[in-house]
C-alpha cells in the first residue's frame, strides 16, 4: 500500500509540474505575441512646425546719450513721461529752483485768494468771455479725471492755469473788486515767472525716444558707431548684473535714444552659435514672450565662446527697463510634414519611411529638411534630384511618393 500511495505522489507531482510548465509556455508566447504585436505603431503624416530654440543671457546695447543740466542735485520735475518720443528742441525735464517749494506755497495762497474774489464777483461780470472760460475749464478737468500720464495731467494743468487767469484778468477789469483781484493775478504772474527762471530747463538735442532710467553703463556700453569689437565677455560679467532686474529711474538725470532699434550681445557657446554668421537673420523671444525679428551684425570670437550681437527694431520701448534680459534664441524654423525620428530607416546614407497602405507596406524615399531630438520635417526628392542621386528615369518615376495624412509606420 505504502509503495503504491508512493508512486501515486510521483505521479500526481510530475503531472503538476507539466501543467506548470505548460503554463509558462504559455504566457511566454502569449507576451511575446504582444510584444511583437505592440513594437510597432502607425501614425498620420500632418503638417507641422519645428524650431530650435536655445536660452541665453542677452546685455542691452543702446545708442543712447545722457542728459544732465547743471542743477542736478536739485532733483528733477517730468515734463516728458518716459518713453516718449520727443522732437529735437523740445523742454524734457526741468530742475526744481533753489525755493521752489516756498513759491509753490505761496502761489497756492494766491490760487484760493483768487477763487475767493472771483466767486464773490463773477455774478455781476457773466460776459460771454467768462462763460466760455468756465466752460474751458470744466471741459479741462474733465479730461484730467480721465488720464494718469504725468505730461498729460501737466498740459491739462497748464490749460486750466492759464484760463483761470484770464478769467481774473477779465474780472479785474470789469468787477468793483478789479484792482484787488488784478493785484493778486499780478502778483501771482510774478512768483510763476520766478519759478520759471530761477529752475533749469533741459532740451532735448535731437530727436528720439526718452527715458529716466539711467543705470551709469550708458558711456560703457555705448553704440560706438556701430563698432562692438569691445563687447566681451569678460567686459559683461564683469558688471554683475542680475537678469531682468529694473533700473531704477533717476532724480538727477535722463537720457535721450534712438527709437528705431537696440542690440543685445549675448556670450554662446553652442553648436548652432559655432555656425551662425554675420546678417544671419533668427528670432529672438524677448520677456514678454514677444517673438521678435533679429539679425547678427557683428560677431566676436572668442578662444571658448563667441559674444554675437543681434540688431532689434520691434518693441525697443519695452526694454528700456533693462540692461540684462534673459532671450531665447530661434535659430531656425521649419514648416513642412512633420514625422517622427523613430520611423525613419537609415540605409546606404538614404532615409525611408515604411508606409502602411491597405494593409500593405511600402518604403517610401524621403528627403530630411529640418530635425530636432524628437521630430523631422521631409518632403519627396523630386525626379531631377533622385537621378542626381545615381538612380533611373524609371526608377525616380517609380518611387512612392509620400502624401499628407499617409499611415507611416514606427518602431516603439
Amino acid at each position: 500500500m505504502k509503495v503504491i500511495k508512493k508512486i501515486s505522489i510521483n505521479r500526481l507531482l510530475k503531472l503538476i509540474g507539466i501543467i506548470a510548465l505548460i503554463a509558462f509556455l504559455i504566457y511566454f508566447l502569449f507576451n511575446s505575441t504582444n510584444l511583437i504585436n505592440k513594437s510597432t505603431d502607425t501614425f498620420m503624416v500632418e503638417n507641422g512646425t519645428l524650431s530650435y530654440e536655445e536660452e541665453v543671457s542677452g546685455y542691452i546695447i543702446r545708442d543712447e546719450r545722457v542728459l544732465k543740466g547743471n542743477n542736478y542735485s536739485n532733483g528733477i520735475s517730468q515734463i516728458v513721461t518716459e518713453g516718449t518720443r520727443v522732437s529735437k528742441g523740445e523742454p524734457v525735464f526741468r530742475y526744481y529752483s533753489n525755493n521752489e517749494e516756498e513759491i509753490s506755497s505761496q502761489i497756492a495762497i494766491l490760487d484760493k485768494q483768487i477763487d475767493e474774489a472771483l466767486a464773490e464777483s463773477t455774478d455781476s461780470i457773466l460776459s460771454n468771455d467768462v462763460i466760455n472760460l468756465e466752460n474751458e475749464i470744466k471741459k479741462e478737468l474733465n479730461n484730467l479725471y480721465k488720464v494718469n500720464d504725468i505730461s498729460t495731467i501737466n498740459e491739462y494743468a497748464k490749460k486750466i492755469n492759464t484760463y483761470i487767469v484770464k478769467k481774473a484778468e477779465i474780472a479785474g477789469e470789469a468787477s468793483p473788486a478789479g484792482s484787488y483781484i488784478k493785484s493778486l493775478v499780478e502778483q501771482r504772474t510774478a512768483l510763476s515767472n520766478q519759478l520759471t527762471s530761477d529752475s533749469e530747463t533741459v532740451i532735448s538735442p535731437d530727436a528720439g525716444l526718452i527715458s529716466y532710467r539711467v543705470d551709469g553703463l550708458e558711456e560703457i556700453l555705448g553704440y560706438n558707431n556701430g563698432d562692438f569689437s569691445y563687447l566681451t565677455s569678460e567686459l559683461l560679467n564683469s558688471f554683475e548684473l542680475n537678469t531682468g532686474a529694473l533700473i531704477t529711474e533717476s532724480k538727477s538725470s535722463g537720457k535721450l535714444l534712438n527709437n528705431y532699434e537696440c542690440y543685445i550681445a549675448c556670450p554662446i557657446n553652442t553648436e548652432n552659435s559655432e555656425v551662425a554668421e554675420v546678417g544671419d537673420k533668427v528670432k529672438l523671444k524677448l520677456p514678454d514672450s514677444v517673438e521678435v525679428d533679429a539679425k547678427i551684425v557683428q560677431i566676436n570670437e572668442e578662444e571658448n565662446q563667441r559674444v554675437i550681437i543681434f540688431e532689434i527694431s520691434q518693441n525697443v520701448e519695452n526694454l528700456l527697463e533693462y540692461r540684462k534680459i534673459g532671450v531665447e534664441v530661434v535659430w531656425w524654423s521649419f514648416s513642412g510634414w512633420k514625422v517622427s525620428n523613430t520611423a525613419l530607416i537609415e540605409r546606404n546614407d538614404l532615409t525611408y519611411v515604411k508606409r502602411n497602405k491597405a494593409g500593405q507596406e511600402e518604403e517610401i524615399l524621403v528627403k530630411v529638411l529640418r530635425q530636432n531630438d524628437t521630430y523631422s520635417i521631409v518632403e519627396n526628392y523630386t525626379d531631377e534630384e533622385l537621378l542626381e542621386l545615381g538612380f533611373t528615369l524609371e526608377e525616380a518615376q517609380a518611387f512612392p511618393k509620400i502624401k499628407l495624412y499617409d499611415e507611416i509606420k514606427v518602431l516603439k
